[in-house]
């Protein structure tokens, strides 16, 4: 494989961490939900269909390329830098529609339906565990998963929020 590939490898591995160490924090820790996150996630677990308008996902996702091209390019030279920054991003992108279709649409094929009630345990069950929304690794790794039960009651007031 070549650096670079290693390196976009390694930046979609990096998402998985961030996205565990945002939700969980920036979305649930109480001293940080006057952040733009934190604004934004309190309103999708309140609504249920509620989601950040894209424009505000395509600027954070903007800043923080921006934030991190630099350094990863001094770290690891260019090509492997920008690779990392590009993987990141990319799972970021996988990221947005996964979480999204988990609300809007049954889960397809296994890794869909255990997505779906992965993440559905984490809004309707228990809120405190299952941050991760594309890997349960680091719900593993800092002790906050919760395997899904066999059934996930949806309240009613929350049901077909988002047009399918």
């Amino acid at each position: 494989m070549t650096r670079a590939l290693v390196s976009a490898l390694l930046g979609a591995f990096g998402w998985t961490f961030l996205e565990y160490v945002i939700h969980r924090w920036m979305g649930h820790d109480r001293r940080l939900r006057w952040t733009p996150f934190g604004k934004e996630h309190l309103r999708h677990h309140v609504e249920g269909g509620y989601f950040a308008p894209a424009w505000k996902k395509l600027v954070a996702a903007a800043v923080t390329s921006t934030l991190l091209s630099g350094p990863a390019i001094l770290l690891a030279g260019a090509p492997s830098g920008l690779a990392f920054v590009a993987g990141l991003m990319a799972m970021y992108g996988a990221y947005e529609v996964l979480h999204r279709l988990e609300h809007v649409r049954e889960g397809m094929g296994a890794y869909g339906r255990w997505a779906r009630r992965h993440h559905f345990t984490h809004h309707y069950v228990d809120a405190r565990c299952n941050h991760g929304v594309t890997s349960p690794l680091w719900d593993l790794v800092f002790g906050t998963y919760r395997r899904p039960p066999e059934e996930i009651t949806v309240p009613a007031r929350l049901r077909a929020k988002v047009p399918s």
